[in-house]
């Protein structure tokens, strides 16, 4: 009989145990979860709320722990403030480089061509929370918008229309109007101008920013104009979006982590060489957050941007090559990509 007690208690001993253990594992989680959403670290939760307020599906992992009022709160101590200035075009001056003197390790990457590739070059970016790739195009006169055949419809992939326009390379570009986050990519943010025609101007992207777009002289302008005065300074192709990041060589300033918080990411931007920088980040990945304003405009002025922009990100953010998919969009669905209203390519 003592024998059998003596189980008894070693098999309660260890149920004891186990319980125990359970308990306080799920203690410590629950503490861990306080701290974090609602303890003393305000980085930590201005990640959270910037990240998922710039979603589009899944803002409620900020409104379901937070009042509209804390949310706003924390968006308005993470801005960009940008440079209240349109770009000078005059400051571009096209040329070819003979020299082997490079100004730094980045000028260097850029000008570095691959061999018998004289259009671009890809370039593997690596930062602290992301990786991605930023591609130099040697020449800005191939580039312009592309848009889905249906606008005002439905939106298109970015390999549907890659392969339609025989593009080399195809980008993301503006955002587009998203009821309830439920959109198809029909009706693209703003103004739109392709070919030196305006195509569509639904609703101001209000996301900062303004025209993005290319002169006739292949020149990226940044400006807060209307279409008319867009395209009567010569912009040939153009979205409308932003934050702008650097205008004539002037870097915004980003309070805190921009707003935008960290997400895959899309910008452009040119160098006074007139090269251009497409830069795409990926994000959402266990070897890859994403990135912030901060982090944009450090590639950007790195690789000599003098001019540039944010573009549409999260599961936006794509980038195609002789139609291969080059990142790792984050859209879900076939490819994980989704359908969108306008692209930026180079034929």
């Amino acid at each position: 009989m003592a024998v059998k007690k003596k189980m008894k208690s070693k098999k309660w001993s260890l149920k004891k145990k186990i319980i125990v253990s359970i308990c306080s594992i799920f203690c410590l989680l629950i503490f861990s979860f306080l701290f974090l959403f609602y303890g003393p670290i305000e980085s930590f939760k201005d990640f959270w709320i910037t990240s998922a307020m710039t979603t589009m599906n899944h803002r409620y992992l900020a409104t379901w722990l937070y009042s509209d009022e804390y949310i706003q709160k924390v968006l308005s101590r993470n801005k960009v403030f940008e440079i209240d200035e349109m770009t000078d075009t005059s400051v571009i001056k096209f040329k070819k480089y003979t020299s082997s003197i490079y100004k730094n390790k980045y000028d260097k990457e850029v000008l570095t061509k691959d061999e018998e590739n004289d259009l671009y070059k890809v370039i593997p970016i690596n930062g602290t929370s992301y990786k991605g790739f930023l591609v130099a195009i040697y020449d800005p006169s191939r580039i312009s918008i592309a848009t889905t055949n249906y606008l005002g419809v439905r939106g298109e992939s970015i390999l549907t229309v890659s392969k339609r326009e025989k593009a080399i390379i195809a980008m993301n570009a503006g955002g587009f109007y998203d009821p309830d986050w439920n959109s198809n990519g029909a009706l693209p943010h703003g103004t739109v101008i392709k070919n030196g025609k305006l195509v569509s101007s639904y609703v101001p992207a209000n996301v900062g920013g303004g025209i993005i777009g290319f002169t006739n002289e292949n020149k990226l302008i940044l400006g807060k104009m209307s279409a008319n005065e867009a395209l009567n300074k010569g912009v040939r192709d153009a979205v409308e979006f932003g934050p702008y990041l650097i205008i004539n060589g002037k870097r915004s300033f980003v309070s805190g982590n921009g707003g935008w918080g960290i997400a895959p990411r899309t910008a452009i931007g040119q160098r006074v060489d007139g090269i251009v920088l497409f830069l795409v980040i990926n994000g959402r990945l266990a070897n890859s957050i994403g990135a912030d304003m901060s982090d944009l405009c450090d590639v950007m002025e790195n690789y000599g941007a003098v001019n540039a922009a944010n573009l549409d990100g999260g599961s936006s953010s794509e980038l195609v090559i002789n139609n291969e998919i080059i990142n790792t969009p984050v859209a879900g669905g076939k490819n994980g990509l989704r359908d969108m209203s306008t692209f930026w390519i180079v034929k």
